[in-house]
């Protein structure tokens, strides 16, 4: 802790240079000690008078505990005292004889060597190191800082018979005390034991225009406003019956008639242990005041704009992954309802052809008004949406007054006035023109429960925001034209039934993503040949969209081709190499597993080109990929190879594209070897109906994750002691063997499509 005791010169707001240091005039120069102690009861200041009076020097307090720097009497007696202030926080006083010497044994002490040797070298009475002696009155005072806490506790010591100029240096410190109070900002007041103002206060007459009549007693409390008197009064009262400190704000009517903002601030003055009187201050605040309700406005405004753009960016982030038309209003609709409080927002979309508006989202519309839900809208009718796409401008009506007096040229139209008339629960509304390089698309609305203007920065704020819906439900449209197309051309690739096959079972599933609506370039086939034997292929253009459909449409197509001239896996992807490198793309990958099995003996041959092995299920043994290696995907070059393949009786053949096994949270190998472990678990039930196995393993290896790509799944079976003529495989039969399968509890994935068998 710094032994520096001075009082600090702090500069107070309107105080010129010479106010500045009067504080510090008048304390260091008091002919009473001065002193201030923390709430830890060790010294934090005094002044000269105090330490003379104990024969120390000032330096020797700072920091020190009471009994430290006082005789044991007195520091016994101070600390009592001290204690109860700091716990009430009420002043207290005290008489009593001081000065007992020796008792602490600090340095320089009274009655020490070193207080003999200080007072000599001194040679002045009652200087540092010669103790002052008897009777004096300690008056102790709670101190609280400026924001009403209380931080220690004030001591005032005066000592009786300090001499014959005690009255006069008494009067010169009441005249600074008086200049210090006057030259100052606050206005300073005496009130009764009672709360009746006692004495005149021109000040505060100066400022309210009151007379003496008029301010002395309880007439101050005309001049406070009447929405704040009723509670000054009452914290007012209360303060004087339980001698608490009084610590309010409020406003006071000035001789102009004005209001101006006051802090007030009262402590009882106590003598006999009895409230005697109370000393207050009033502070004029207002330019605070007001400068704390610019610095909110400008905080409010500031944080009104954040948010708008963190709203947009909100919008920019949602609109990223929105895919749809629909999806697009959605979010626009909710992003700009909640930032500016709007009761609806709904968005219509203009075709070019017919001149007429689709509100994509109806109930963003009320059920009556100038927009009403149901009603055919043209341009030619009287609407804000259809106002703003006719201008290309933003229409604003701040209320139903506005809206009757804009649309006023409409009231003879069939029912338009009476249109305007009805607004329902609708009383303001905002529309914006929705612009694609120029041309309108359509309108963006909001609509209001209230009257309502909108500011600037909104207008701001919803021509951006109108901007991004544009930009997005274009993007949006023209995605949904290409999914359209691609889709359409994906299913009418796909077979639309398998082929019946005495002594084989098929099923099929295709899955296509529902996250992102692309379509991918997965397919299967199964086709007889002219020698009667099935021929089989399951295969994935990688990529997404139209492009990938018609990659595998024209793989599919070429493949049915080849096979029908020269079956053998090898010769049918060796051609399909040929034909790769000539028409596709050489970054496009396309991977195919193709076989030709003849369905009365179960035999036949199998290739592959990068597609994934398939999964071979035995009765007695566990399920197994095919080891056979795999060649490269269509278009390297390498030798393709063909390998024997066989399916008996109660065996099972599962072909699939990678959205089985992979996904962005397992890697392909884990996929893998998770397929094979699905598998195993599968019941001799479920193993002898395609169907039902085809279930379980989607169920099983979808679970717990999102699907991010096409799943393509093929399952062929061969019935154990199914004779060649018997029909392809149908429902069972009721009370025949259990064939049922139970899914997990959250279903199957979304979108199935069983295929025909």
């Amino acid at each position: 802790m710094s032994a520096d005791t001075s009082v600090p010169k702090q500069r107070e707001a309107g105080l010129d240079e010479f106010e500045s240091w009067l504080p510090d005039a008048v304390l260091r120069g008091a002919p009473a000690g001065i002193a201030f102690l923390g709430t830890d009861m060790r010294f934090v200041w005094v002044n000269p008078a105090l330490a003379r009076m104990y024969g120390h020097d000032e330096a020797d307090f700072a920091g020190q505990p009471i009994a430290a720097v006082w005789p044991a009497v007195d520091a016994a007696r101070a600390e009592a005292a001290l204690a109860r202030v700091l716990g009430e926080d009420r002043p207290a006083t005290e008489m009593f004889a001081s000065g007992a010497a020796g008792a602490s044994g600090a340095p320089g002490a009274p009655g020490s060597a070193g207080a003999s040797a200080e007072a000599g070298s001194t040679g002045e009475a009652g200087s540092a190191g010669e103790a002052m002696t008897g009777p004096r009155s300690f008056h102790w005072f709670p101190v609280h800082g400026p924001d009403g806490v209380l931080s220690g506790a004030g001591l005032i010591v005066v000592a009786d018979g300090l001499g014959l100029g005690t009255e006069e240096a008494l009067r010169r410190s009441e005249e600074r005390y008086r200049a210090l109070a006057q030259g100052g900002a606050q206005v300073i007041w005496v009130a009764s034991a009672d709360g009746e103002m006692l004495e005149d206060s021109a000040e505060w007459r100066w400022i309210t225009g009151q007379s003496p009549e008029e301010f002395l007693g309880s007439g101050w409390l005309d001049s406070i406003h009447p929405e704040d008197r009723e509670r000054v009064e009452r914290d007012w009262r209360e303060c004087l019956r339980t001698g608490r400190i009084f610590d309010d704000r409020f406003r006071m009517r000035t001789r102009g008639g004005a209001y101006r903002h006051y802090d007030v601030r009262a402590v009882p003055i106590e003598r006999d242990g009895k409230v005697a009187e109370w000393v207050g201050a009033i502070t004029d605040v207002t330019s605070q005041r007001e400068a704390e309700e610019m610095r909110s406005r400008l905080t409010e405004q500031l944080s009104a704009a954040a948010l708008r753009t963190a709203r947009l960016q909100q919008a920019t982030s949602m609109l990223a992954e929105a895919l749809t038309v629909e999806q697009v209003v959605e979010v626009i609709t909710e992003v700009g309802r909640t930032a500016i409080g709007a009761l609806r927002s709904a968005v219509a979309l203009l075709d070019a052809e017919t001149l007429r508006l689709r509100v994509v989202n109806p109930d963003g519309l009320a059920p009556v008004g100038p927009d009403s839900v149901g009603k055919r809208l043209t341009l030619d009718t009287p609407s804000v949406m259809t106002r703003a796409i006719a201008t290309r401008r933003p229409v604003l009506i701040h209320d139903p007054e506005e809206l009757r007096r804009q649309f006023a040229d409409t009231a003879d139209t069939a029912d338009g006035g009476h249109r305007m008339e009805d607004t329902g629960d609708e009383r303001s509304w905002v529309s914006l023109p929705l612009l694609a390089a120029g041309a309108p698309l359509g309108a963006l609305r909001f609509s209001f429960s209230r009257p309502r203007r909108i500011t600037e920065e909104e207008r701001v704020f919803l021509e951006a925001l109108a901007g991004q819906c544009a930009l997005a439900v274009e993007r949006a449209a023209m995605y949904e034209r290409e999914h359209a197309t691609a889709e359409t051309l994906q299913r009418s690739l796909l077979p639309d039934k398998l082929p019946t096959v005495p002594g084989l079972v098929l099923d099929a599933r295709y899955l296509p993503v529902t996250r992102n609506m692309e379509i991918g370039g997965d397919w299967y086939d199964v086709f007889w040949l002219p020698d009667r034997r099935l021929a089989v292929t399951v295969g994935d253009v990688m990529g997404k969209g139209l492009q990938a459909a018609a990659g595998m449409g024209r793989v599919r197509n070429a493949l049915r081709a080849l096979a029908l001239t020269d079956p053998r896996p090898a010769a049918v992807l060796a051609g399909l190499d040929r034909l790769f490198s000539a028409t596709e793309l050489e970054e496009q990958v396309t991977t195919v597993s193709y076989l030709v099995i003849d369905p009365d003996t179960g035999e036949g041959q199998a290739g592959n080109a990068g597609h994934l092995p398939t999964l071979l299920l035995t009765p007695g043994a566990p399920p197994v990929l095919d080891q056979a290696e795999a060649g490269t995907p269509l278009g390297w070059a390498s030798p393709r190879r063909q390998h024997a393949f066989r399916l008996p009786p109660g065996s099972t053949a599962v072909f699939y594209s990678d959205g089985l096994v992979e996904n962005r949270m397992r890697g392909l190998d884990a996929g893998l070897d998770e397929l094979v472990r699905v598998a195993a678990g599968a019941t001799d039930e479920l193993l002898s109906v395609p169907g039902l196995l085809l279930q379980y393993l989607l169920d099983h290896m979808l679970a717990g994750h999102e699907q991010d790509d096409d799943v393509t799944v093929l399952v062929m079976h061969v019935p154990a002691g199914l004779a060649a003529e018997r029909p392809a495989y149908g429902p069972p039969a009721a009370g025949g063997p259990s064939a049922a399968y139970d899914p997990p509890a959250a279903g199957g994935p979304p979108g199935h499509r069983r295929g025909t068998r």
